[in-house]
Parts: C-alpha cells; sequence; structure tokens
C-alpha cells in the first residue's frame, strides 16, 4: 500500500512540473500589412530564432463564374532540437494547392526503372487503348 501511494505521489508531482506555464518568448520584430484589395504581407521573428514571412496577393478570376481568390507566399524556420537549422518555403494557390518545399520533408523513393518505361509505355498508346 505504501509503495503504491509513493508512487501515485510522485507520479502527481511530475504531473504538475510538465503542466506548468512555459515562459513567453519574446517577439524580436513584427511587420504587418493588410491592403484593402485583401492582399497583405507579414513578418516575425522570435528570441527564440523563429523566424516567419508571408506574402499574400489578389488574383483575379479568369471566368465568371469563379471568384477572385489569394495567393500566398512565404517561408518559416526554426532551429530543430537536435541543433539543425529547418526552412520550410511554401506557396499555396488555387491551381495547385499548397506546395510545401524543404531539405527536411520526406521524398518519395525513384520509381524502379521496369516500371518507369512500363509507365512511359502506356502514355505512348493512343487515348482509345488506354484502360
Amino acid at each position: 500500500m505504501k509503495i503504491e501511494l509513493s508512487v501515485f505521489l510522485i507520479a502527481c508531482t511530475a504531473s504538475l512540473v510538465l503542466a506548468r506555464p512555459q515562459d513567453p518568448i519574446a517577439i524580436v520584430s513584427q511587420e504587418s500589412n493588410i491592403e484593402p484589395d485583401g492582399s497583405y504581407n507579414y513578418a516575425y521573428e522570435t528570441a527564440n530564432g523563429i523566424k516567419g514571412e508571408e506574402t499574400g496577393t489578389l488574383k483575379k478570376a479568369t471566368s465568371p463564374d469563379t471568384s477572385d481568390v489569394i495567393i500566398a507566399k512565404g517561408s518559416v524556420s526554426y532551429t530543430s532540437p537536435e541543433g539543425n537549422l529547418i526552412t520550410l518555403n511554401y506557396a499555396a494557390d488555387d491551381e495547385n494547392g499548397f506546395q510545401p518545399q524543404g531539405d527536411h520533408l520526406p521524398t518519395p523513393p525513384p520509381i524502379p526503372p521496369a516500371i518507369q518505361k512500363a509507365l512511359d509505355y502506356l502514355l505512348s498508346l493512343p487515348p482509345s487503348k488506354r484502360r
């Protein structure tokens, strides 16, 4: 009974220590601009080295049945717990969606040559024979 009570008290103490509020991180710089047409830009940097920036521009609709959209481009960078600088660049629009780029992102394995050859052959066939 004593051991169970001791384990319970240690667990409660550990959870209180881990749940304590973290110290706030200071914002070193911050800029923001919003235009009447909806376009915008912002940038920030924090005391712990996190940096971010984004620009949004208005893209006029190309056809009468679609509405105007905002196209966004930006980046964010921070230092990982292992000490590596992580930088993510991205773009987002109505045609291609969200497109992130960064050395830390996983990439698919290359297509084996035999499969690529078969795919190339299938693409070379006339449309009526593709199924």
